[in-house]
């Protein structure tokens, strides 16, 4: 392959949920200056508006979409609209999540609280992968990115909601490998403790001191470290990768202890 197209994307159409803000949206940027048009889905749609807008003075297409992970008839939308406005769907970054990270003791909430981080972090991104999939064959290009988290490896406590979905998503893309090849790749990317605005809206000096205690590259990561792994899984550079979890953390742990 010819170096200048291991990274090119031109041409291509990616979704990004949870694109918006944070890591989805260094994500839907990085990918936006590799050459591709973006389909921003995300709950705050004045939000991805905006980012929609700054993708677009990169010189390619952008849309917005609201999308409400946990509704079906939103996935679908998000989809049909992709397809009808940019023409197709080559790349899925299924980044949109959530939890009770931290704050799941597991007899102060109620398994429908447990239900939920199931149905943010795996159902939303398995059924997108069902409806993107098909797309992806008929373009002869597939590549489909997780976000996981280093909680889905850890052992920390309550935590045994969202840990126990992200762990799913890691074993669910190994896999789903098997059903979507040889056409379509899929993937993840776990990050470690990442300065984004929930993390920022709790760090302090002490508690930062504490995670970079046994992480050997001596910083917290950002969001752009993040969307580097997410280019590299989208990109031909990776054409022969699937099925795998890469965890993006710094080389360590990030924990409190």
């Amino acid at each position: 392959m010819e170096v200048n197209k291991l990274f090119d994307l031109t041409g291509k159409t990616a979704i990004v949920t949870g694109g918006a803000n944070g890591i989805g949206k260094a994500t839907a940027m990085i990918l936006a200056k590799h050459g591709a048009n973006i389909s921003i889905g995300d709950f705050n749609i004045e939000d991805a508006k905006k980012t929609a807008k700054e993708i677009e003075k990169l010189g390619v297409k952008a849309i917005a979409v609201s999308c409400n992970v946990l509704k079906d008839e939103d996935l679908v939308h998000l989809i049909d609209t992709t397809v009808s406005k940019l023409g197709g769907i080559h790349i899925l970054i299924n980044n949109a999540g959530g939890g009770g990270a931290g704050r799941e003791n597991p007899f102060k909430i109620s398994v429908e609280d447990i239900k939920r981080d199931f149905e943010l972090n795996v159902f939303s991104g398995w059924r997108l992968c069902q409806l993107a999939v098909p797309h992806m064959k008929k373009a002869g290009y597939g590549s489909i990115v997780f976000t996981t988290s280093m909680s889905s490896i850890n052992k920390s406590p309550n935590m045994s909601g969202y840990g126990g979905s992200k762990a799913a998503v890691n074993h669910m893309v190994a896999n789903l490998a098997y059903d979507f090849g040889p056409e379509v790749r899929i993937n993840a990317v776990g990050p470690g403790a990442t300065r984004t605005a929930a993390l920022e809206s709790v760090l302090t000096p002490e508690i930062e001191k504490t995670m970079l205690k046994h992480t050997p590259i001596k910083r917290l990561g950002t969001a752009d470290d993040i969307a580097g792994a997410m280019l590299y899984f989208a990109s031909p550079i990776s054409e022969w990768v699937s099925g795998q979890t890469i965890f993006v953390n710094g080389g360590g742990q990030q924990t409190l202890e």
